[in-house]
């Protein structure tokens, strides 16, 4: 599929998206959501996966739009996400002093996919044939 991808159009949802983002973040930090909410992190999870699929939508943005572009935006996606969850693991040992969590992680690592995928289906339908 030959498609022309609209790089002002998508630049300005990635910066609402990231705002939008922060500002949950924010609250979410403000009151303790994170640790009295305990799926909380699952949907910021799927909207960062969506924010960087967004992302890395427009930093390759190809003229074809096809199976190579998604695998490497889902690549991109997964390797964003697992150095995150190095990050956070780092962060867990060294400051909080938590446990590891093999089910926390591989449940981040699924919403961070998942967001990258709702990011290409939200591409081809609200920027490639809008």
């Amino acid at each position: 599929m030959d498609t022309i991808i609209d790089r002002k159009k998508l630049l300005i949802r990635l910066a609402s998206i990231v705002t939008f983002i922060f500002a949950i973040n924010y609250v979410a930090m403000k009151f303790y959501w994170y640790f009295s909410i305990w799926y909380f992190d699952m949907p910021m999870h799927l909207l960062g996966g969506f924010w960087v699929g967004l992302a890395c939508i427009y930093i390759f943005s190809l003229k074809d739009f096809n199976f190579k572009f998604i695998l490497k935006v889902l690549m991109c996606v997964f390797l964003i996400g697992f150095f995150w969850e190095i990050f956070e693991i780092l962060v867990d040992k060294s400051i909080t002093q938590d446990s590891f969590n093999i089910l926390d992680t591989t449940s981040d690592m699924f919403f961070d996919l998942a967001g990258g995928g709702l990011s290409i289906i939200y591409f081809l339908k609200r920027i490639v044939y809008n």
